[in-house]
C-alpha cells in the first residue's frame, strides 16, 4: 500500500467534477436571472 500510485480517472471522479460543473452553472443562471429581475423590476408583488 506504501507504493501505490495514483493517477487514473475513474468514472465516480469525472461523474463528480461533472456534477459540480453543472451546479455551479445552474447557481450562476439563477443568480443572474434574479440580479436581472431586481435591475428591470420585473418580479411578483407579494399581495
Amino acid at each position: 500500500m506504501l507504493n501505490l500510485w495514483g493517477g487514473a480517472f475513474s468514472a465516480a471522479l469525472l461523474t463528480g467534477v461533472i456534477s459540480a460543473f453543472k451546479n455551479l452553472y445552474d447557481l450562476g443562471r439563477s443568480i443572474g436571472s434574479a440580479l436581472r429581475r431586481v435591475i428591470d423590476k420585473n418580479y411578483c408583488q407579494i399581495k
